[in-house]
């Protein structure tokens, strides 16, 4: 009889044994939504290979392949895609995107077209359209599009600085500053347009009013590095050394590998008598640039400021062995040699300076010229003193995407903390030292089971390896299962195949094998917990699809207030009760069990951090502030730019 019962009981599990391509996407869907592109991509693989003729499942290989920038793989999958169904807007737009990562600016174009036709009023595949007909140079044809977007659109910010960037191009300053104008009429918020409009007042050496844009620029863009370069250079024209050297730092706090920032600081450090600093930065300059010999110069004249004259030597002889007729370089060079004691060398470079009968003022090192810039490709040594600017100053494009940025930037603005489950995977954290504890799983653990289960609010996306031994393992605990002659062999190897099916985002499966546990065991708290955790995840992704989830969601309370009665003491089931509670908008009963799970646990800093948030959405600011403050302390140091955010509203 035992026997039988088994069989019945796991009848539901052989059919579904037997995965249907629909079931594989969905699940590979899933992945994606959660960033596990690598598992995502695997399941499509097998989708594919039983049913190969399927638009789907090789259009969302594609998609996971763009966002591990493999663009390549994504484009040919799109074509498989399109051949499969060539009426799917998405395919066209999303081909266009791997073919302008791969700056293959004419096909897209030819995607975007197609695309437009199936979908005229697409207002993002006329923006991507124009933007790759500026890179084709292809500048009267955009014109043209553009024309028709405003008379479509003609509140669109965006159409007016792309026209802006066609003029520029087309050297028609006036129209670009009338487009920029219009653009900014109609979005005073975005800060990449004040940055075009910045440029053009650089290049007319307007540079007060240039300074005003990229303020204005930086206040909606604080952490964009050019913009700092470029006021910098704006303030230094102006004398603001100060300013410019404020500037220059930021920008290198930013992106401390910036060519132009340690080159203009270095120079700047140089004038103001910063003599060892300057060294820093064209030390710097020339990790990134060795044969750089502006840059070599430069240093050469602050090496012999500091007294390192065999160090100055050594540079001015590499500038010197490249340009032998640069006679300022000789100059300095003897110098140095007679300081040294070194006189027959001073004097053979001073014989070659005299014979070439140069002018030149001796002893005194230049000051850096004011108002003069050179660009970054000039190599004409007698401007070694100048700043440096880039040669073009491009614009920056933003293409219209829903795949563009990390998909989890793409959800609602409610950050909660996720709920924790069970996995096999140890969290590891860089400020938690503590590990997660409760009783009935560490008596499950004990059991002596071929795997430990840990206890996370991480989802740990999987490295190919350990994919392949978890399915391995899947299959390995399905044989135990069906060999087993007891019902009490079965329970925890179906959790233990539960648990692996959620680290490989099969919840669906997961649910499958914790309901039938539950069905022999009513009393599994843990059951309960990790069929709820399953459901809970299962339930985001259909949300993110537009599904409605009310009834899915009464199944995760139910499953969590089950398990709660079975282990009132465990504070995760509470915590992720309140979670539930939280995302329903129900923030008092979501309040009162994190309190509770607080309670249990005082160093669980997620319940801190969603308590505060709880409490800000409910009107208490202050409180909620308090408790992400202990959030932060505890390690989850995110909460402080919460904190921040609250405090200035």
């Amino acid at each position: 009889m035992r026997r039988i019962l088994i069989i019945f009981l796991l009848w539901p599990l052989v059919a579904l044994a037997q995965f249907n391509t629909d079931r594989l996407v969905m699940i590979g869907r899933s992945a994606l939504y959660y960033e596990d592109y690598v598992l995502s991509i695997q399941y499509f693989n097998q989708a594919i290979s039983q049913k190969p003729w399927l638009f789907e499942p090789w259009f969302f290989r594609g998609v996971a392949k763009y966002y591990l920038d493999d663009f390549r793989g994504a484009e040919n999958d799109c074509t498989e895609a399109i051949g499969r169904n060539p009426y799917v807007v998405n395919a066209y737009e999303l081909r266009g995107l791997c073919r302008i990562n791969q700056k293959k600016y004419t096909e897209a174009v030819s995607d975007y077209d197609r695309a437009l036709r199936y979908d005229p009023e697409n207002q993002g595949l006329w923006h991507n359209r124009v933007l790759c007909l500026i890179q084709d140079k292809n500048y009267d044809l955009a014109l043209a599009q553009i024309d028709t977007m405003t008379t479509r659109w003609s509140k669109y910010a965006r159409a007016y600085s792309m026209q802006a960037e066609v003029y520029l191009l087309q050297k028609d300053t006036t129209k670009a500053v009338k487009s920029l104008d219009k653009s900014l009429e109609l979005d005073p918020y975005d800060g990449g347009i004040w940055a075009e409009r910045a440029v053009i007042s650089l290049a007319r050496q307007k540079w007060k009013e240039g300074e005003e844009f990229l303020t204005k620029s930086i206040h909606l863009l604080p952490k964009h590095s050019g913009n700092y370069i470029n006021r910098a250079l704006a303030r230094y024209n102006q004398n603001n050394l100060r300013g410019a050297m404020a500037d220059y730092d930021t920008a290198l706090d930013l992106e401390p590998n910036n060519f132009l920032g340690h080159y203009n600081r270095g120079l700047l450090r140089a004038q103001v008598g910063d003599d060892n600093r300057g060294i820093e930065d064209f030390d710097f300059v020339l990790k990134l640039e060795p044969d750089n010999l502006m840059a070599l110069f430069n240093r050469a004249l602050l090496l012999e400021q500091t007294g390192n004259l065999r160090a100055a030597i050594r540079d001015y002889s590499k500038v010197i062995e490249e340009y032998p007729n640069f006679w300022f370089g000789l100059q300095h060079r003897a110098s140095c040699y007679r300081r040294l004691g070194n006189t027959k060398q001073a004097e053979l470079d001073e014989f070659r300076i005299l014979k070439a009968q140069m002018d030149k003022r001796y002893g005194k090192q230049p000051r850096l010229s004011k108002k003069q810039m050179r660009k970054r490709s000039d190599e004409d040594l007698e401007k070694y003193n100048q700043l440096v600017v880039a040669d073009e100053q491009e614009v920056e494009h933003e293409y219209k995407s829903d795949y563009r940025g990390r998909v989890q930037n793409r959800k609602a603005d409610l950050t909660w903390q996720p709920m924790y489950g069970l996995t096999f995977i140890q969290p590891q954290s860089d400020v938690k030292n503590d590990m997660a504890y409760e009783a009935s799983v560490d008596q499950f653990n004990q059991r002596s089971h071929s795997r430990t289960i840990f206890i996370s609010s991480e989802q740990k996306n999987l490295s190919e390896e350990r994919m392949k031994q978890t399915f391995a393992y899947i299959d390995s605990l399905s044989t135990r299962i069906d060999e087993s002659k007891s019902t009490a062999d079965v329970v925890p190897l179906l959790l233990l195949r539960a648990v692996a099916y959620g680290t490989i985002q099969n919840f669906d499966n997961a649910i499958d094998d914790l309901s039938i546990c539950l069905q022999i065991d009513s009393t599994s708290s843990i059951a309960y917990w990790q069929r709820a955790v399953c459901q809970a995840k299962i339930n985001e992704f259909n949300a993110s699809e537009g599904t409605n989830i009310d009834l899915k969601s009464a199944n995760v309370l139910g499953d969590l207030s089950a398990a709660i009665q079975l282990a009132p003491q465990n504070p995760y089931l509470l915590y992720n009760r309140g979670n539930l509670y939280a995302q329903r908008q129900d923030y008092q009963r979501a309040i009162d069990d994190y309190s509770r799970a607080i309670q249990l646990e005082e160093r669980l800093a997620e319940a801190w951090y969603n308590r505060g948030l709880a409490k800000i959405y409910a009107k208490k600011v202050s409180e909620g502030i308090e408790d992400l403050s202990k959030a932060g302390e505890l390690g989850l140091y995110q909460a402080y730019s919460v904190i921040k955010k609250y405090r200035e509203k």
